[in-house]
């Protein structure tokens, strides 16, 4: 039995259901209901799991979701909506790496099972909202600069985005993606903990 693997799952389920609600409630609270007609606030983690992603989460550390349907025609300012709507997880993903980073460094945690538990728990928060704000489809990220692009750079940017989903695979399959992320993870992670001190 893989008991780092059993450690790991409470942390990653944790990670990308607050991710994924998070992206839903975002476009819910700015005028789309796709996401929750969708069944896509549940707690259910079956309903927001990509099989892929989360293969790459246990094997390689990174990896994604299913992507949160929204309708952006809903929202008053699409580019406005789509980018509150994306950074909604990688925000919401570093709030509960702050909150579990006190339950962490408070030292009420004496069992060593719920410790190491919890300190994957921060590892994948502060990795999965790290992650996704690279600018590769399918990632938060790449919504964001799209939606920061003149029209025309949109349009080829969405057009394109294939060629850019097989780069990101590339990147991970190799490695190559730590030495991008690390510094970054690494980065919040020395931000986080001087919060909490």
């Amino acid at each position: 039995m893989d008991y780092n693997l059993i450690w790991s799952l409470p942390g990653l389920l944790v990670a990308i259901i607050i991710h994924e609600i998070s992206h839903g409630y975002m476009a819910y609270l700015l005028g789309d209901d796709t996401a929750a007609r969708s069944g896509r606030l549940s707690l259910n983690p079956l309903r927001h799991i990509d099989l892929i992603g989360f293969i790459f989460l246990l094997i390689f550390k990174f990896g994604w979701a299913k992507p949160v349907p929204i309708n952006s025609n809903n929202f008053k300012n699409r580019r406005k909506g789509i980018i509150l709507v994306s950074l909604a997880g990688p925000f919401s993903n570093m709030i509960v790496a702050i909150m579990v980073g006190f339950i962490v460094t408070s030292e009420i945690i004496t069992n060593p099972m719920l410790y190491n538990i919890f300190t994957i728990m921060l590892w994948y928060n502060v990795m999965l909202g790290t992650f996704n704000l690279l600018p590769f489809p399918p990632l938060d990220g790449s919504k964001i600069l799209a939606s920061l692009l003149p029209a025309k750079y949109e349009y080829i940017f969405y057009k394109y985005e294939r060629c850019l989903y097989l780069i990101l695979i590339f990147l991970i399959a190799t490695n190559t993606i730590d030495k991008i992320l690390g510094p970054f993870i690494y980065l919040n992670l020395n931000l986080l903990f001087k919060i909490i001190s």
